[in-house]
């Protein structure tokens, strides 16, 4: 259904789109490569709202992050349209700013509907998929098909960003790969070679165990267990077990919050304890997790820490990671998560299109976003895309969860030129 922020949307002509372009010509004109003597996208009247489609899912394993990620991106827009819209370049003047959004319920299927009516229905001028690689797989293909930009939130999926795809920006977070990488490095570094590897089957956490398994093979380690669950996996008790029977020194579990809970949970009640434990989410909600397994389970434990754990000043657009912390829990009376500050960091990036972009189409706002690239700061850190869309200018360091008095403190600790304290390695055990 659509969320009570536009109940019903309004059909008008259909701003957004370069239907009128060749197909080589978009390709060329998204990348920034304009032939010569190529003719301007014909004027197009100004819209009476600036129309941004996405979805948010109420239920299921995703729901969580979703709606935090929604509830920033409608902070962004309450924000900007008190005082007066978002400024629109190329119709020099500021526009209020509507968001179009439908419940996909973590559903794929559902979601591809939902996209679909967005682009062709609603006709939205901007489209911005929903939390997470599962819930923007399906998102990617049909952006591509109709030529309009994707506004990729929080989908890190290598496989996303190909020469297939020239109309997808990840604008948020950074892609699997180099964090693979990068957590490698701090395990190595640490001497830590035998690695215990659980990951869930989906475009989000199969690609980081893989990239963790091809950068350990490099360095002439194997992992001692290396093994895929499902997304829904909850039972983790007999798991746990086989691993602890390969004698880890480090126990990575990749999944999303359920998986991670689940997972906490059933080690805390085991009696069984690694000198490493990872787990993905508490760095991006570290509340939540906490509410749900208790203090003494995540202590000592490593993640992958996230704004506003981390914080950025001297923005480009916007406010920066403690302005928009403060603001936030101001206007919501909550604190806010990274997924609030994704949902954010997507309306800056908006902004920042519409308001440099020189004409009103998608291939002008792709250049746009082209432009910005390696520019740009917001309270996310910096941005910058590859050619073929993936987030280059962030990146998440490894951090640990430390008791402080009663409660948790995450601590940087790779890699060395952001670290504010040292690993304990072997984890203390409660």
């Amino acid at each position: 259904m659509s969320h009570p922020i536009d109940r019903q949307p309004a059909h008008r002509p259909r701003a957004g789109l370069c239907r009128g372009l060749g197909a080589a010509a978009v390709l060329a004109a998204s990348l920034g490569l304009g032939a010569p003597g190529q003719a301007a996208p014909a004027p197009v009247p100004a819209p009476s709202s600036i129309r941004i489609g996405t979805l948010y899912a109420s239920t299921g394993p995703f729901a969580v992050p979703s709606l935090a990620q929604y509830a920033g991106l409608r902070f962004w827009a309450d924000s900007v349209n008190h005082s007066g819209g978002v400024y629109v370049q190329a119709f020099h003047k500021k526009i209020p700013v509507r968001i179009v959004a439908y419940d996909d319920l973590s559903s794929t299927s559902t979601a591809t509907a939902l996209y679909n009516r967005l682009i062709t229905q609603d006709k939205v001028d901007l489209l911005a998929a929903d939390f997470g690689s599962v819930l923007t797989s399906v998102a990617v293909p049909l952006a591509a098909e109709h030529k309009m930009l994707l506004l990729d939130q929080s989908g890190s999926s290598e496989k996303f960003f190909t020469s297939a795809t020239p109309y997808l920006a990840d604008v948020s977070i950074p892609t699997t790969a180099p964090e693979g990488v990068l957590l490698t490095r701090f395990l190595l570094d640490h001497k830590v070679r035998r690695v215990a590897v659980m990951y869930d089957a989906n475009d989000f956490d199969a690609p980081l165990a893989r990239s963790i398994q091809e950068s350990l093979g490099k360095a002439g380690v194997q992992p001692v267990y290396y093994h895929a669950v499902p997304t829904t996996e909850s039972n983790y008790n007999v798991l746990l077990h086989t691993i602890a029977a390969t004698h880890p020194q480090a126990v990575l579990e990749l999944g999303y919050p359920p998986n991670d809970i689940a997972f906490l949970r059933t080690l805390a009640q085991s009696g069984l304890h690694f000198d490493l434990t990872l787990t993905v989410f508490p760095g991006q909600m570290l509340g939540l997790i906490e509410h749900n397994v208790g203090a003494k389970a995540l202590a000592y434990t490593y993640t992958y820490p996230t704004p506003p754990l981390v914080r950025y000043g001297k923005v480009s657009y916007g406010m920066d990671t403690a302005g928009f912390a403060k603001a936030f829990e101001q206007s919501t009376h909550k604190a806010p998560t990274y997924l609030d500050c994704v949902g954010y960091n997507t309306g800056l990036m908006v902004e920042g299109v519409l308001g440099t972009a020189e004409h009103f189409s998608q291939a002008d706002f792709h250049q746009a976003l082209t432009r910005m690239s390696g520019k740009t700061r917001t309270l996310l850190g910096a941005f910058a895309l590859s050619p073929e869309g993936a987030q280059t200018g962030q990146y998440f360091p490894i951090g640990q969860i430390v008791p402080e008095g009663k409660e948790l403190k995450v601590q940087l600790v790779y890699p060395p030129e952001v670290a504010t304290a040292p690993a304990v390695i072997p984890a203390l055990a409660h």
